[in-house]
């Protein structure tokens, strides 16, 4: 770089990206077997150690710390490791003549069986590959059934015409699919990028598929729960007190719950599927296929089967969706309907609130009412004492006067200090509710 100029801290990383997966480089005649294990996400650091103790072996160069990929030339066959999100590939290739009979003496015979034992994980691919040239043995179409052992594959012209391929996407009785691909005019870049889609394709079907048993599986549920679902929005309209309608709440809250374990379960395999089922379609695409005629192309293959399987898929995927909204649309209402019951009870129960403080403030007037008197009464009782008493010593005053003038003022002024002290006592109340 020039003088000056400072690299990103990710540019080099970022730029080996594209370049970190190679293309194998194939000399036909080439034959292989392809394993894809299934894993989970955390799995990487024993697939590694794996190829690592295998390199070791072979006195061969280990992948490097953190590596997804690694190329090596062993004994008399090499290994492409390539480790991806949840599962990893190992595709074990010997450049020799296919034998005159095809598919016999594989190449993962020569895997130490202790090894693959010791493989992480749970093969849910495996393929044999055949890469044959147009010098070898010619191919009779009536025996391709015999060769794939099943008469149900896909056969077409692909590479712009640069090769045919047969593939059956099978699991025969030794455990493994049949890949047969005779080459015309291949350069050895283009016959390992053939390849590699060929074994992506199977690859990426079988992920892809991963999620049909699941969509069978919870079909029934759903069914089940769509019915609960209506049964309960017609008993919604039928309830009439307010214990119904939180017993039928707890109900719908049980249903949520289960609906929401359901998608969590589903979600990420059915994403997963979705993306999966696009590889293979992009690979497809990327063969170039051509009829050959009496065959099923690779794209009429997949289009017959996988492409129904990933639409129920999706299919249940909208279901699940589509149930989870219903449920919490009318959860919704049902709230609502709680609610708005619960806001009547509070009002009516206010409005029985309001009608006791208006009977408690009219008792209170009336007892206000006797207390004036029985206070003014013993008022005027104690002036007519008084008044006897200076009568008694010589004062000119007529009880009985006294006492009658006495009566409306002491009434008066006792009522006027009745609603005085109510006054303060209310006012000092609202002083403390504030």
């Amino acid at each position: 770089m020039a003088a000056g100029l400072k690299d990103h801290e990710l540019r080099r990383e970022l730029a080996a990206e594209v370049h970190a997966r190679p293309f194998m480089l194939l000399h036909p005649p080439e034959r292989a077997t392809h394993l894809a294990l299934l894993t989970d996400e955390h799995a990487a650091a024993a697939d590694r150690a794996q190829v690592a103790a295998l390199c070791e072996r072979y006195g061969a160069t280990p992948p490097p710390p953190d590596a997804n990929f690694h190329l090596v030339e062993l004994a008399d066959f090499r290994l492409r490791w390539e480790r991806h999100t949840e599962f990893s590939t190992y595709t074990f290739l010997a450049s020799e003549p296919v034998p005159a009979e095809r598919f016999s003496r594989p190449v993962i015979e020569r895997v130490p069986e202790d090894w693959l034992a010791g493989l992480p994980g749970e093969v849910l691919v495996g393929v044999h590959v055949e890469v044959e040239t147009q010098e070898a043995a010619e191919l009779d179409p009536e025996d391709l059934p015999r060769i794939l052992g099943t008469d149900n594959f896909a056969g077409a012209e692909v590479s712009g015409g640069a090769a045919n391929a047969f593939m059956n996407f099978a699991v025969l009785e030794d455990g493994y699919g049949r890949l047969l691909l005779r080459h015309k005019r291949l350069k050895p870049r283009q016959a390992g990028r053939l390849v590699q889609r060929l074994l992506e394709i199977e690859t990426y079907r079988m992920m892809a598929l991963l999620a049909l048993p699941l969509a069978r599986r919870y079909s029934g549920a759903l069914s089940e729960a769509e019915g609960r679902l209506t049964a309960m929005t017609t008993r919604m309209t039928e309830l009439q007190a307010l214990e119904d309608e939180r017993a039928l709440l707890g109900e719908l809250t049980e249903l949520s719950s289960e609906v929401e374990r359901v998608q969590a379960a589903t979600a990420y395999r059915f994403g997963a599927a979705r993306a999966y089922y696009e590889l293979v379609g992009r690979r497809i695409e990327e063969l170039r296929e051509e009829r050959i005629e009496g065959y099923q192309t690779f794209q009429e293959f997949f289009g017959r089967r996988l492409t129904p399987a990933m639409r129920t898929c999706e299919a249940v995927g909208l279901r699940i969706a589509d149930l989870s909204r219903r449920v919490t649309r009318v959860g919704q209402l049902l709230r609502t309907r709680v609610d708005v019951q619960l806001e009547a009870q509070n009002r009516d129960l206010l409005e029985s609130m309001d009608r006791r403080v208006k009977l408690q403030t009219r008792l209170q007037e009336t007892v206000e009412g006797f207390s004036v008197v029985a206070i003014s009464y013993y008022l005027v009782s104690l002036i007519g004492y008084a008044a006897k008493s200076l009568k008694s010593s010589g004062v000119p005053a007529d009880p009985t006067i006294v006492m009658g003038v006495s009566i409306p003022i002491v009434a008066l002024l006792v009522w006027f200090g009745v609603r005085r002290l109510r006054k303060i006592a209310t006012r000092s109340i609202e002083t403390r509710e504030k």
